[in-house]
C-alpha cells in the first residue's frame, strides 16, 4: 500500500508543479503592472514551488525537502492572504472604498506568522502544543480556517450584481482551504498525517487553477490580460465529460459482469457497446452541440460570443467558397451558424424588381417573392432591424409596427430575417431556419447578426457589380469585333460593287467572267468566316505558322480589279510567322485598301515581302496624297478617326493593335503630296518558337 501511494504522491505533485509553473508563466506573460495581479502572480509561484518540493520529497525521502515544502506553503498562504486582503480594499464601482473592518490586513499578517512559527517548531522538533507535529498542524488549521473567513468577508462585501466575476475564484480558494481543513484537522486529532490525503492534496489545488484562469479573465482591473478561449473551453468540457461517461459506463459493465453470473459478459459487452455507439451519436448530433456551446456562453463568459474568432470566421466563409458552397450559401451558413441555426436561404433584388430566393442551404425552395416597395423592404432598408418571426407570432411586439408577411404566418419554420444593407442600399436579406436549440435572441445577438449582415452585404453588392462589368466588357468585346466585322463588309460591299460595274461592259468576256466567280466565291468564303467569329465560333486568336508568301500574294491579287492595280514587287520565299491566317489577311487588306483610296487612277500601289534580320517585312507604298506628322501622330490609329466620307475609321486601329499583339511593329512614312510607306514587321515563326521555349526554360 506504501508503495501504491508513494506513486500516488509523485504523480500528484508532480501534475500540481506543472500546471502551477505554467499558470504561473502564463500570468506573468498577461501582467499589466497591479498589485493584485502581483500577488496573485506570487500565489502561482508559490504553488509550484511547494509541489515541486513535495514532489522530490515522494521520490527521494528526504525529511529536510518536507520541512521546505511547508515553508513554501505558509509563502503561498501569505500570497493568497495578500491577495484577498487586496481585493478587499479595491474602490467600489462609484470610486470609494469599501467600509470594511481594519482587522483583516493586521490579523493575516499575524496569522501568517504564527502558522510560518508553527512550521519553524515542527522543523526543529519543538513541542509548544503536545507534540511537533501537533503544534504544526495547529498552526496550519488555524491559518486554513482564517483564509475561509477572510474569503467569505470578501463574498459578503462584493454587491450582488459584480459577484458573477468572482464566484469561480470564491469556489477555488473554498475548496483550496476547505481540504486543508481536512487534512490539517485530521493530523491534529490523530498525530500523524494521513498518507492517502496528503497524496491527493496536489491533485486537488491543482484542479482550482481552472476556475482562478476563468475568474481572472472576468475581472481586468486585476490588470492581467488573461482570456479564457471559448474553442478550448468547448472542446475540453466535451473532451471531460466523454470520459465522464465512459468512466461511468466502465464501472457500470464492471459491476455486472461481476453480479450479473452467467449473463454478466455479455451484458458488460452490449452495454459497453451501446454507450460507445451513444457517445458517437452525440458527438455528431448538432443539436447537442449546440446546447452545449449555448450552456457555456450562458454560465462561463460574461459576453455570449467570442468576437474576434466570430469576425474572423465570417470573413472566412464569405471570402472564400469552399467546401462547393457558393457565396449565397456561404452567407446563409455563416450567419447561421452564430445562432445555431441549421440554415436558411438568401433573397436578393432580381430583374423585375423585386426579391426572390436566389440562394438556400438544408431549406426548401418556398417559391416567396417580396415587391421592392413593399412595407417588409421598406421596413428592413429603414430601420435596419432583425425581425424575430417567432416573436411575431406569438404576437410579441418585435416589428415595431410592422405587419406579418403573409408568406411568413404560413411558414412556421422561418425564424429571423436579416437584412442585407450596403452604402444604404437593401440588397437583399436572409431568413434563418428555427435553430437546433433555444437561443435568447438579446442585443449581443442582434448586434453581431447585423455586423455579419453588412459584412456579407457588401461581399454580395462587389459580386454584382463583378458580374455587371463583366457582362459590360463582353458587350464591349462584342461591340468592337462588330466594328471590326462590318468594316470588313464594307470593303467586300465595295468589292462587289466595282465589279457590278464592270459587268455590263464585261459580262462577255470569259475572263471577267472567270474574275467575277472567284471574286464572289472569294466574297462569299470571307462573309462565312466573318459570321462564323461574331458568332465566336472560331477562335479568332488562335495563332499557327503561316506562309507570308500566300497571304500576300491573295491579298494583291484579290485587289487586282481597283484602279491602280497593286503589284507585288518581290516575295520572300519561306517566311512564316505565328498569327491567325485569315486575320493577318484582314488587317494588311486594311492597309493595301487604304493605300489604293488614297491614290489617283495613275499612281501606283506596290507591296513587297522581305527579311530584315528575325523579322519579316510587309512594305506598302504608294504614290497617294498622303498624310501629315500630325495628322499620322494624333489621329491615324485612333479608332473611329477617319477622313473618308463613307470610312469607319478601325482599319488602320486593327492593324496597328493586332500587329502589337503578335509581337511585331507598323512603322508610317508619308509626306503631303507624295505619298506614303507602310512597314509591317513580324517576329519568325522560328524565333517565336525559340523564344518560347527559353521563356519556359526560366
Amino acid at each position: 500500500m506504501e508503495s501504491v501511494l508513494s506513486q500516488v504522491s509523485v504523480w500528484s505533485y508532480a501534475f500540481a508543479t506543472i500546471v502551477h509553473a505554467l499558470f504561473g508563466l502564463y500570468l506573468a506573460v498577461a501582467w499589466r503592472k497591479g498589485q493584485r495581479g502581483a500577488l496573485l502572480i506570487a500565489a502561482a509561484v508559490g504553488g509550484a514551488l511547494w509541489a515541486g518540493a513535495n514532489w522530490a520529497f515522494s521520490v527521494s525521502g528526504w525529511g529536510w525537502l518536507f520541512q521546505l515544502a511547508n515553508f513554501f506553503d505558509v509563502l503561498r498562504l501569505a500570497a493568497w492572504f495578500g491577495f484577498l486582503v487586496a481585493l478587499l480594499s479595491q474602490p467600489s464601482a462609484d470610486g470609494e472604498k469599501n467600509e470594511l473592518p481594519r482587522w483583516p490586513g493586521p490579523g493575516a499578517s499575524a496569522v501568517v506568522a504564527l502558522a510560518a512559527g508553527g512550521v519553524f517548531c515542527f522543523s526543529l522538533g519543538l513541542p509548544l502544543y503536545g507534540t511537533p507535529m501537533r503544534t504544526w498542524a495547529a498552526t496550519s488549521l488555524l491559518s486554513s480556517v482564517f483564509g475561509l473567513v477572510l474569503l467569505e468577508l470578501f463574498y459578503r462585501a462584493v454587491p450582488e450584481r459584480y459577484r458573477w466575476g468572482i464566484k469561480p475564484l470564491a469556489l477555488a480558494l473554498g475548496s483550496l482551504f476547505a481540504f486543508d481543513v481536512y487534512l490539517y484537522a485530521d493530523t491534529l486529532l490523530f498525530s500523524r498525517i494521513h498518507p492517502v490525503t496528503w497524496s491527493v492534496r496536489g491533485f486537488a489545488h491543482t484542479l482550482t487553477i481552472p476556475l482562478l484562469a476563468v475568474s481572472a479573465s472576468r475581472n481586468p482591473d486585476w490588470t492581467l490580460r488573461v482570456s479564457v478561449s471559448r474553442h478550448v473551453v468547448f472542446h475540453s468540457t466535451a473532451l471531460a465529460g466523454s470520459g465522464l461517461y465512459l468512466l461511468l459506463i466502465a464501472g457500470a459493465g464492471y459491476y455486472m459482469r461481476y453480479f450479473g453470473g452467467e449473463w454478466g459478459e455479455a451484458l458488460q459487452l452490449a452495454l459497453l457497446f451501446s454507450g460507445a455507439l451513444f457517445l458517437c451519436v452525440l458527438v455528431v448530433s448538432g443539436a447537442f452541440r449546440a446546447r452545449l456551446r449555448v450552456l457555456l456562453a450562458k454560465h462561463f463568459f460574461a459576453y455570449r460570443y467570442d468576437y474576434r474568432k466570430e469576425w474572423l470566421s465570417v470573413t472566412q466563409a464569405l471570402s472564400v467558397a469552399g467546401d462547393g458552397l457558393s457565396l449565397g450559401e456561404s452567407v446563409v451558413k455563416a450567419l447561421a451558424d452564430l445562432v445555431e441555426s441549421p440554415g436558411g436561404g438568401v433573397w436578393l433584388c432580381d430583374l423585375n424588381g423585386s426579391y426572390s430566393q436566389q440562394a438556400r442551404l438544408n431549406m426548401p425552395d418556398y417559391g416567396v417573392r417580396e415587391q421592392a416597395d413593399s412595407e417588409l423592404c421598406r421596413f428592413l432598408l429603414e430601420r435596419e432591424w432583425v425581425v424575430n418571426l417567432q416573436e411575431m407570432r406569438s404576437g410579441m411586439s418585435s416589428g415595431a409596427g410592422l405587419p406579418m408577411p403573409a408568406w411568413a404566418s404560413e411558414l412556421s419554420d422561418m425564424w429571423l430575417i436579416v437584412p442585407l444593407i450596403s452604402s444604404g442600399v437593401l440588397v437583399g436579406f436572409v431568413i434563418l431556419l428555427t435553430p437546433r436549440t433555444p437561443v435568447d435572441v438579446n442585443w449581443e445577438v442582434l448586434d453581431l447578426l447585423k455586423m455579419a449582415g453588412r459584412q456579407a452585404a457588401s461581399y454580395i453588392a462587389r459580386m454584382q457589380t463583378a458580374e455587371a462589368l463583366i457582362e459590360a466588357r463582353k458587350f464591349d468585346a462584342f461591340n468592337r469585333m462588330s466594328a471590326f466585322v462590318v468594316h470588313d463588309l464594307k470593303n467586300l460591299v465595295a468589292q462587289l460593287s466595282l465589279m457590278l460595274r464592270n459587268a455590263e461592259r464585261h459580262k462577255d468576256n470569259p475572263e471577267f467572267q472567270a474574275d467575277m466567280l472567284d471574286t464572289v466565291r472569294h466574297a462569299e468564303t470571307r462573309m462565312r468566316g466573318l459570321m462564323a467569329q461574331l458568332m465566336e465560333k472560331t477562335p479568332i486568336n488562335q495563332r499557327r505558322p503561316v506562309q507570308l508568301k500566300g497571304v500576300v500574294e491573295h491579298v494583291v491579287q484579290s485587289k487586282r480589279m481597283f484602279k491602280p492595280c497593286p503589284r507585288l514587287l518581290g516575295c520572300a520565299p519561306d517566311l512564316a510567322v505565328l498569327a491567325h491566317a485569315e486575320r493577318l489577311e484582314r488587317i494588311l487588306g486594311h492597309i493595301v485598301q487604304n493605300a489604293l483610296d488614297a491614290t489617283p487612277e495613275h499612281g501606283s500601289v506596290s507591296v513587297e515581302l522581305s527579311q530584315e534580320g528575325k523579322f519579316a517585312c510587309i512594305t506598302v507604298r504608294d504614290t497617294g496624297s498622303g498624310m501629315s506628322v500630325a495628322f499620322i501622330r494624333e489621329q491615324l490609329f485612333k479608332p473611329f478617326q477617319t477622313t473618308k466620307s463613307s470610312g469607319m475609321g478601325v482599319g488602320a486601329y486593327e492593324a496597328q493593335q493586332y500587329v502589337n499583339e503578335l509581337g511585331g511593329s507598323l512603322t508610317v512614312q508619308s509626306e503631303v503630296g507624295v505619298g506614303s510607306r507602310f512597314d509591317v514587321r513580324l517576329p519568325l515563326a522560328a524565333q517565336t518558337q525559340n523564344a518560347s521555349n527559353e521563356a519556359l526554360a526560366e
